[in-house]
């Protein structure tokens, strides 16, 4: 590494910690938000129209600022998101009814693209050849986050709602100021090339879509569950905000695990597309018998399950994605990745809040079912038709 990469990557520590703290303060209120929606009179379908309008927004928000940030800069960009989620805390506090609380959390969707900003500050600042490493590590900082953040969630849960989404607020706004602070603008790069992805071209590479597919479907039968996970706590286990919580760190740790060390090391034995669908395996099996758990250690053992099917699959479909594309058509197809991440994660709560409301396992096994027809649809994914080699765009 040159000194001036040296200089480059050293700018990203404080982006890291921006990172890492928007997170926990995101995550902070993900124990107690289901429970607060129950005692507003919400069930199942209210739950999933609260995740909706967060993602939803999110999806235009992420787009918009990261237009912005290429217009004015990363670092404003990423201290206005900081402060805008600070403020949507406060609002959702505020919240005395449903309707309201879906607003506030619009409201923190639409200042939730942060973490589109701070990949952007991570590819101005770093080389192709190093860029998927710093890119791993920002999503560690992103993964960490999910874990300190319903731990505190879950810690806080006894104080009431509006102590945990003031904790949250104050987590967002002490970071905006940090990131004045500590974060440094990146130098502009005008010799930046100029994407030539177009419809066209996704349309010809018939493995690009059915890796995006497998995405959609198996975030989908993730959401399915995370959305309604809380009612089964409370319904079949009597599980309070902690315990929750404390469910959700346990998930987290093991895709931590899965994500930061055991991928890296099955990849090069068994390549991402046999991971992949192992993964989609694991999720949509343990999803399909998750409801019908006898006891509540047999439930936790699925749950790691399922844990570990989501830590395979996440990242080696994205692997997967970037190896179908040219490195000209790479900023394209990934963002049309992110899209599908979101559209997903748009559609599944309302969707399952509604299922759960019908029948507490109709969620699971339709997640269960999607995250197979993925798995088959990964199978039967030629191993030539994700070989980098094999790409031939004109560019």
């Amino acid at each position: 590494m040159t000194n001036g990469d040296r200089a480059g990557t050293a700018l990203l520590k404080p982006v890291y910690l921006a990172v890492f703290l928007d997170m926990v303060a995101f995550a902070v209120i993900l124990p107690v938000l289901p429970f607060y929606a129950m005692d507003l009179g919400g069930a199942g379908l209210w739950l999933g129209i609260l995740l909706t309008s967060y993602s939803a927004a999110k999806l235009f928000g992420a787009t918009v600022a990261g237009r912005l940030s290429d217009r004015f800069g990363r670092k404003p960009l990423l201290i206005v998101g900081l402060v805008g989620s600070g403020v949507s805390f406060i609002l959702t506090g505020m919240a005395g009814s449903l309707v309201v609380l879906a607003i506030a959390r619009a409201v923190a969707g639409l200042f939730g693209g942060t973490i589109a900003t701070a990949q952007a500050y991570v590819a101005d600042v770093t080389r192709p050849a190093e860029r998927a490493r710093y890119m791993g590590l920002l999503g560690a900082s992103i993964g960490c986050g999910f874990i300190v953040g319903p731990g505190i969630g879950a810690a806080l849960g006894g104080y009431g709602f509006v102590v945990v989404t003031s904790v949250a607020a104050v987590l967002a706004l002490l970071n905006s100021l940090l990131a004045v602070f500590l974060i440094r603008e990146t130098p502009r790069r005008r010799d930046r090339t100029r994407s030539t992805w177009s419809w066209q071209d996704l349309a010809a590479q018939p493995a690009s879509i059915v890796i995006l597919a497998a995405m959609f479907l198996t975030l989908f039968a993730f959401v399915s569950m995370e959305t309604t996970l809380a009612f089964v706590a409370r319904g079949e286990y009597g599980l309070d905000e902690r315990g929750f919580g404390m469910i959700l760190v346990y998930v987290g740790v093991i895709m931590i695990i899965v994500q930061g060390g055991i991928v890296g090391r099955l990849v090069p034995r068994f390549g991402e597309r046999r991971l992949s669908a192992v993964g989609a395996l694991l999720l949509g099996s343990s999803l399909l018998v998750l409801p019908f758990a006898q006891s509540f250690a047999v439930a936790m053992a699925f749950l790691g399950v399922l844990a570990v099917g989501q830590g395979l699959v996440s990242p080696t479909l994205s692997t997967l994605l970037s190896r179908r594309t040219s490195e000209a058509m790479q900023g394209g197809m990934l963002g049309l990745g992110q899209s599908v991440a979101s559209a997903a994660r748009a559609v599944g709560p309302v969707l399952a809040g509604w299922l759960y409301d019908q029948g507490p396992s109709w969620p699971f096994i339709l997640g269960g079912t999607t995250a197979m027809v993925a798995a088959i649809a990964l199978v039967r994914l030629r191993s030539t038709d994700t070989v980098e080699a094999e790409i031939k765009v004109e560019v």
